[in-house]
């Protein structure tokens, strides 16, 4: 008897939806988006205060759905490597009927791009875009070193950059915390391979852990770390915003904190909490756009 007939399984169920689909991580989105339109943006296409601005709320929604389908289909073709790396977490075949998972990421996308449209064509071709670089990295790219993980954070940075490239204003400042996200969910990201490495080993995927090691792959975060501030600093040079310095000075202890205890890990467990750290530092850049 295969699994979608087990008399056991659920076709749908409300609560499975809701974890498969990330729903803290999903409004930690929309609060970011939220956030950069109100205190960057300030005013929408109009005129009128951007709160008052329906498109704000469409460019939302849509981002949303594309993510929320981007967390479906990743679950569905990774459901046996969940089975080794955190089975008690496994929803497909549990809480969700395969078919299932499979309609909802198929209507969740179509509805997307369909509502990212009428903000604008432009919009609309970036979700499109956005959609496919999530199925396409789930089938194929997460299985390569370093290749899924950057597209997952450039997505992540998208969210954000997008606001800024429909209303047309404070791009360059929009563009430091589309940097911020992108680099610091890019870490999250090889953090997450290296807590799930001993599942990806068996079931063929190529991730940096597996290929390099999970020390030298602890090296490769410093690099990027490297990166990640050398990029924010250049970027808040040129937009020479006092209160954007003491911003990073201060979100930089944090960040130290960061990858001192990254350098210590050693046990999953250990990866787990950094990813969770990750996340910290990650609301606490959005909660400075309230300082700007």
């Amino acid at each position: 008897m295969s699994r979608d007939t087990l008399p056991t399984e659920k076709a749908f169920s409300f609560i499975a939806f809701i974890k498969i689909i990330r729903a803290d991580n999903l409004l930690m989105m929309a609060f970011a988006q939220l956030m950069t339109a109100y205190f960057l943006v300030e005013t929408g296409t109009d005129g009128q205060p951007i709160l008052e601005d329906s498109n704000l709320y469409l460019l939302i929604l849509s981002t949303v759905m594309i993510a929320a389908s981007g967390y479906l289909i990743n679950d569905y073709y990774d459901v046996k490597i969940d089975y080794i790396n955190k089975p008690d977490e496994v929803i497909i075949g549990k809480g969700l009927r395969r078919r299932m998972v499979m309609f909802l990421h198929t209507f969740l996308n179509m509805l997307g791009i369909m509502l990212a449209t009428l903000v604008s064509i432009e919009v609309g071709i970036i979700n499109f875009v956005a959609a496919f670089i999530l199925w396409f990295y789930s089938n194929t790219l997460k299985r390569l070193p370093l290749v899924g993980n950057m597209a997952v954070a450039l997505l992540t940075g998208l969210a954000i950059w997008i606001i800024g490239f429909y209303y047309h204003k404070a791009e360059l400042l929009v563009m430091v915390y589309a940097i911020f996200a992108f680099f610091i969910n890019l870490i999250r990201e090889i953090i997450k391979d290296i807590e799930d490495r001993e599942g990806d080993r068996k079931h063929g995927c190529r991730t940096l852990p597996v290929v390099l090691g999970f020390r030298k792959t602890k090296n490769v975060i410093f690099i990027i770390a490297g990166f990640f501030v050398s990029s924010i600093g250049i970027v808040a040079y040129l937009i020479n915003e006092f209160l954007l310095y003491a911003y990073f000075a201060g979100i930089g202890l944090l960040f130290i904190y960061f990858m001192i205890n990254i350098y210590q890990a050693d046990r999953k467990a250990h990866f787990t909490r950094l990813s969770q750290l990750s996340k910290l530092i990650m609301l606490t850049g959005v909660l400075s756009m309230a300082f700007l």
